[in-house]
């Protein structure tokens, strides 16, 4: 039987659409995976607000996640979802710094990278000076490994502070915080005013957003203000102290107060410590 002559020209149309658009079924997939990081450039801090304004500190360019690790790109290595809320946008959370720099070895090894960090999971680190961290995981670095990495401190206040295109804003992106950051203001179902109160958050069911749906900073960058706080490589101390008790984390979250989401905002977290509002985002050098 003769098919009908427009049957023949949708399928011809379908043809040809297909051999035009090779990524109509595999878009993600096909994807190259620093469509996702932000090259940053190298250099002092411009961002007056910053700790580290007028500090003879200057970085190399560097590569950073222009979002927060979203927990299908999780799952996807890792195979299993932590996370207290759940959905494929929302950044991963009750994650511990343990967990981010395993991912970011797997995530290396997946993309064919060199892992950045080297793990024993079998010796102590004597630099670990927590009296609650159980694992205190021996955890080293190959400063030349193209692997993914989590960012120092420097660089992520660096790159939330807009580099060299800083406009010196106190958020990451802004002068407001609401224009920029998920907080335990806005970040519920009605935005709430008064003092901070845990019962009256949890009431308004607070809780992480999907990244990417607040205003990027300067440099394209989303979430660093706000959603979830992020680990950074750093001790907690004075400049780069090779030993403390906690792990830095910047950024705030969905469940801190606004000041926890100004760029300068010093936090910290025992590195076996998890939190719905922990998270972390990655970075590679260049």
């Amino acid at each position: 039987m003769k098919k009908p002559f427009h049957f023949l020209i949708t399928a011809a149309i379908l043809v040809v659409v297909s051999a035009c658009s090779p990524n109509l079924h595999q878009s993600n997939k096909m994807s190259d995976p620093k469509d996702h990081l932000v090259l940053v450039k190298g250099g002092t801090f411009m961002n007056t607000k910053s700790n580290y304004y007028g500090k003879s500190v200057t970085l190399s360019s560097f590569y950073i996640g222009k979002y927060e690790v979203t927990q299908k790109e999780w799952m996807e290595v890792m195979g299993s979802n932590p996370s207290e809320f759940k959905g494929d946008h929302l950044p991963v959370e009750k994650v511990s710094w343990y967990d981010a720099v395993e991912y970011c070895n797997q995530r290396s090894l997946k993309e064919g990278l060199q892992p950045y960090y080297t793990i024993d999971k079998t010796r102590k680190d004597p630099n670990n000076k927590s009296d609650n961290d159980p694992l205190k995981w021996t955890v080293t670095i190959h400063a030349g490994a193209n692997g993914y990495r989590l960012p120092t401190e420097a660089e992520w206040e660096y790159a939330a502070g807009g580099g060299q295109m800083s406009k010196n804003y106190t958020y990451s992106g802004s002068q407001n915080a609401d224009d920029t950051a998920w907080y335990w203001r806005n970040a519920g179902d009605q935005y709430l005013t008064g003092d901070w109160n845990w019962p009256i958050i949890e009431k308004n069911k607070n809780r992480t957003k999907p990244v990417g749906n607040k205003k990027p900073n300067e440099l394209g960058l989303y979430d660093m203000s706000g959603n979830v706080r992020e680990w950074c490589w750093n001790w907690y101390g004075d400049g780069d102290g090779d030993s403390g008790s906690y792990r830095i984390v910047k950024g705030g979250g969905w469940l801190g107060d606004v000041r926890s989401s100004e760029i300068t905002y010093r936090g910290k977290f025992e590195a076996n410590g998890v939190g719905p509002d922990q998270g972390f985002r990655v970075s590679r050098s260049e």
